[in-house]
């Protein structure tokens, strides 16, 4: 192996110190900047990235705040119209209580008084039924005839006691 021969190693020596400068200024020259560029580059653009990412997260917060400060107001104007609908039917609702309260009034007034009626009714027909029974009661038991005045009078007396 001609590597391994010790009267060859001053000339690799040589080759091999040649070889080494050779690289390192083609790895400075070519290889180093061009990597440099790429790690430079790589670092603008995470750097920009991660400023656009903190620039979008502001403005999603302050999205979000805008959205929570909107969505309260509609939750606020919300309950304002709620609030006066429920003020609009509880008004209707009062009105049209009292329109059906006076409706129901009239509707008892004329009730008693057709009550009364019937009831004045049933009694001048009590009074009439009562004097033609007394009257051929007394026709009958007594075969004496009775005035129609003299029996409305009688029926008239007992009524009183009645009542």
């Amino acid at each position: 192996m001609p590597q391994l021969n010790i009267a060859d190693f001053p000339p690799q020596l040589v080759w091999l110190a040649i070889s080494f400068v050779i690289l390192y200024f083609l790895m400075a020259k070519l290889a180093i900047p061009g990597i440099s560029d790429v790690l430079e580059s790589r670092q603008n653009r995470i750097s920009s990235d991660l400023e656009e990412a903190r620039r979008l997260s502001e403005d999603a917060d302050k999205a979000k705040a805008d959205y929570e400060r909107a969505l309260a107001e509609a939750r606020a104007k919300a309950h304002g119209i709620v609030s006066e609908l429920k003020a609009s039917m509880a008004k209707e609702q009062d009105a049209s209580k009292a329109e059906l309260d006076a409706k129901l009034a009239k509707k008892a007034q004329a009730a008693e008084a057709s009550i009364r009626d019937a009831k004045e009714t049933a009694l001048s027909h009590v009074r009439e039924i009562a004097a033609d029974t007394a009257k051929s009661a007394v026709a009958k038991l007594v075969a004496f005839d009775v005035s129609d005045k003299d029996v409305e009078a009688a029926v008239a007396s007992s009524m009183k006691g009645d009542a």
